[in-house]
């Protein structure tokens, strides 16, 4: 597929994100920046966003972002890449504060940002509009395990963490003590709420996505298989970190149910231009939901979307060309 051509005029884009090395140099860990972008992503996004015609004005993160919105800075539009730091509504930071100044923005808006980032609200939002999605629980202090009445296997993770931070081969646990243990774990470690649902033993794959309400579509389906040596029961932290995953794209009856279980997902949480929604088969092999990425990596030939969109032969220009097409229009006059 060839480079597109935005039919929008050139335009002046903001380039927000936050920078993996600056968070390093400050004393941060290894997993605390797992979600954040490195230089490679951040040239390569720009470089794609120059080919379709238009300039870029790195910005950087949120106090870049507040000191040149103190100065009066302005732009047309921003391509908004930044996770946060802290809190479930760290990736609405940035998102609001564009919001707040009317100035538009690339991606979900903040509401949307909040909604996918607390997986739970995430599970409720798309049960509600029929999608099915694995039975959960959530416990907030040690004194909630007592509401855990589902059957095991459990699967337990952090409630509000991206680039499966938290999850692990002992995420899957088989009684109380292990649901007991595991659940302190995550209260402890993460500081916040675990969840705690239903485990599917099936296949588990991850739906790429472009666009926005009706007109949005899965740009593919891949499967997520496990190598030897990482975790078998998961894509946990261990496996996307060290390479023990490997992505191929699935085709047939099974990806167009895990396709049709992402796009109405991804519309009923109302994201919008590009994301991800994982998926997961139960033991009849049916496709449930289990969450949403409304700011999907955009590393080339490392993050899902990017290497998605190359298995179905789709470029790397191509895929940020599809999203300007889907956000420009937001910076056009009426």
């Amino acid at each position: 597929m060839g480079v597109l051509l935005c039919p929008e005029p050139p335009m002046l884009i903001g380039l927000t994100y936050d920078l993996r090395d600056d968070y390093l140099a400050q004393g941060f860990t290894d997993e605390q920046t797992g979600e954040f972008d490195v230089a490679e992503t951040i040239d390569a996004v720009e470089v794609a966003i120059r080919s379709h015609g238009h300039t870029v004005e790195r910005i950087g993160g949120i106090k870049a972002l507040v000191t040149a919105l103190a100065a009066g800075k302005s732009w047309p539009i921003v391509w908004n890449m930044c996770e946060g730091v802290s809190g479930i509504a760290r990736e609405a930071q940035v998102p609001a504060l564009l919001e707040a100044y009317g100035i538009p923005f690339v991606f979900s808006s903040a509401d949307v940002l909040v909604t996918a980032m607390d997986k739970a609200v995430a599970k409720l939002v798309v049960r509600a509009a029929g999608v099915p999605t694995p039975d959960f629980v959530v416990v907030r202090t040690a004194r909630d395990l007592v509401a855990v009445k589902l059957p095991y296997p459990l699967f337990v993770k952090p409630i509000a963490e991206g680039t499966s931070k938290g999850v692990a081969e002992a995420s899957r646990v088989e009684n109380r003590a292990e649901l007991t243990a595991r659940c302190i774990e995550v209260l402890k470690t993460y500081r916040q709420p675990a969840l705690v649902e239903t485990f599917l033993p099936g296949r588990e794959f991850t739906v790429g996505i472009v666009g926005s309400g009706a007109s949005a579509r899965a740009i593919g389906v891949s499967e997520i298989k496990f190598l030897p040596g990482g975790d078998p029961s998961a894509y946990s932290y261990k496996n996307k970190m060290q390479a023990f995953d490997e992505l191929s794209l699935a085709t047939g009856p099974i990806a167009e149910e895990a396709a049709f279980v992402a796009v109405s997902a991804w519309r009923a949480l109302n994201c919008r231009d590009a994301g991800r929604i994982d998926i997961r088969c139960d033991a009849e092999g049916h496709a449930s939901f289990i969450e949403c990425n409304p700011l999907a990596g955009l590393r080339p030939k490392w993050s899902e979307l990017t290497q998605l969109a190359g298995l179905v032969g789709m470029s790397y220009e191509a895929l940020i060309g599809e999203i300007l097409d889907n956000a420009l229009p937001r910076a056009l006059p009426g």
